[in-house]
């Protein structure tokens, strides 16, 4: 049975409480495909797709409840009068597209997400809101939190190892040289977004990340784990920056703060630096 699509947003909704809706909404629509098409899909038609349905359905509903904000968004052109504007939304509408086509022993994957973000000049990143739709689970930055009390301590005597999200097929030759000093601990997973939250949930100590991104692919991670009290940061401690000219971020540290410290003099150890290499 097809789920219904969403049609627009709740009026009158503050910008926290819109980015959620933005987020959940367009886990449905790229739910709904899923269920259109079935297993009988070219994984690349599957992605276009699902992109390109998830990006129509933000933009419509944005345009009807913030017409005068800027938008820079993963699935349209750059409008470059965002860099004079005082509000941009920061949007990734499919993160993970490979995660999303994909099925493991006839299941679909769930670890693929949908980003957005809010930033505001003077202030940065003001809300954000992270959908995990196959998980049914909305992780938003309007509910600041503390970071939970987990055996950070077991880590810093040695007793576990430092547990750090990593890419399933492309970790930097830095995150498989920690993985090779036996006291940090991969768990590969899918989308940017799902990584930075489970960070947020418990499910990981930290995720560091070089390489490349975009801002998009951080914006809402970010703004949901900010909020919640843990590090993000470029990879050396430096401030992320965003609704730049040129989007392009190569690098990203996001940790539970007990174990900042730690994971640096680990990075410096394997001579982990950022990465200004040029965008592809």
């Amino acid at each position: 049975m097809s789920r219904p699509e969403p049609t627009s947003v709740e009026r009158g909704l503050d910008d926290g409480a819109l980015a959620v809706a933005l987020a959940q909404g367009a886990g449905r629509v790229l739910l709904a495909l899923r269920d259109e098409v079935g297993g009988d899909v070219e994984p690349k038609t599957l992605k276009d797709e699902g992109d390109a349905r998830s990006q129509a359905w933000i933009a419509a509903a944005l345009a009807g409840a913030r017409a005068g904000d800027s938008v820079l968004s993963e699935e349209a052109a750059d409008d470059v009068s965002r860099l004079d504007a005082d509000r941009v939304w920061i949007i990734d509408p499919l993160d993970g597209t490979r995660e999303f086509a994909e099925r493991t022993d006839g299941a679909w994957r769930t670890d693929f997400a949908v980003h957005v973000a809010l930033w505001e000049r003077g202030s940065g990143l003001s809300a954000g809101a992270v959908a995990l739709p196959a998980r049914e689970q909305v992780f938003d930055a309007a509910r600041p939190g503390v970071p939970d009390a987990r055996d950070t301590a077991d880590v810093l005597a040695g007793r576990r190892p430092l547990r750090l999200a990593a890419s399933r097929s492309r970790p930097p030759a830095f995150v498989a040289a920690l993985a090779e000093r036996g006291d940090v601990e991969l768990v590969p997973m899918g989308s940017a977004g799902v990584k930075v939250v489970s960070v947020v949930e418990g499910t990981v100590d930290a995720y560091v990340h070089g390489g490349g991104q975009y801002e998009w692919d951080s914006a809402a991670p970010v703004a949901v784990a900010e909020a919640a009290g843990y590090v993000c940061t470029r990879l050396d401690g430096s401030p992320l920056e965003y609704n730049r000219e040129n989007p392009w971020l190569p690098d990203l540290f996001v940790s539970h703060p007990a174990l900042a410290a730690h994971l640096r003099e680990l990075l410096d150890a394997v001579g982990a630096t950022n990465q200004e290499g040029a965008q592809p």
